[in-house]
């Protein structure tokens, strides 16, 4: 036990917060398998994480506003739907090596618990609404602000294709994934051109062409993108 309590000084200076209740950091480190030992009865983090996510949105959505603050709603919705989603809370928490923190049934630890993003992502949320309780919104943020640093410079239509954008800026407006259907294939075998129509529930169609299928979805996409406004049309 003791050299576990030195390990988890290591990880607060790595987020950055010495916690004033221990115990908050050990629930938020605490899988929901572990109530399969007897031996270890902590509350499992599965409450703290509900909490850490919304404190998580709230505090991206803070950065956004003051980072852009000509941004239409649209485009601060995708950033915020990439800062904010399952993969980059693991991408977190894989940084920091949350994942030898964690505490979890023998079991689910031999089948490779401590690598799983799911469990990843949850006890990284979890960690963000234990630091919220402990310490309070602002320094939650300082955190959020700390770990997220390097990520948070990465939000130009660059980094990520317009498909992706699409799915991601759809799933945080609540609407159904993106629908793709081939309205034409023109021209001989040797240099085909597609033409395809995607569809996102209340938002409209648009269509793309290209001399494959994936690009002509990535070109319909963009366009509905654009005809959206969350990304600018090109020149």
């Amino acid at each position: 036990m003791a050299s576990f309590n030195s390990d988890l000084k290591q990880l607060e200076k790595q987020l950055g917060h010495q916690f004033q209740d221990a115990n908050l950091l050990l629930t938020a480190l605490t899988h929901s398998s572990s109530q399969a030992d007897r031996h270890k009865s902590n509350e499992d983090n599965e409450r703290l994480e509900f909490l850490g996510d919304r404190v998580l949105g709230l505090s991206i959505c803070a950065h956004l506003m003051q980072a852009y603050p000509l941004a239409r709603e649209g485009e601060l919705a995708r950033r915020y739907n990439r800062l904010v989603r399952r993969q980059m809370c693991t991408k977190v928490a894989t940084e920091i090596q949350l994942g030898s923190f964690l505490i979890l049934s023998t079991g689910e630890d031999h089948s490779g618990g401590r690598q799983k993003s799911t469990i990843l992502a949850n006890a990284m949320e979890a960690l963000l609404g234990a630091i919220f309780i402990d310490a309070g919104y602002k320094k939650a943020h300082e955190v959020i602000s700390h770990l997220w640093k390097d990520h948070l410079q990465e939000g130009d239509e660059t980094l990520i294709d317009p498909k992706t954008a699409l799915q991601e800026w759809a799933q945080g407006q609540g609407f159904d994934l993106p629908r793709y259907e081939q309205v034409s294939r023109q021209g001989p075998d040797h240099q085909p051109i597609f033409i395809y129509q995607v569809t996102v529930q209340e938002k409209g169609t648009a269509t793309g062409q290209g001399a494959s299928k994936r690009i002509a979805e990535q070109n319909a996409a963009k366009a509905l993108l654009e005809q959206n406004k969350v990304w600018e049309t090109s020149s």
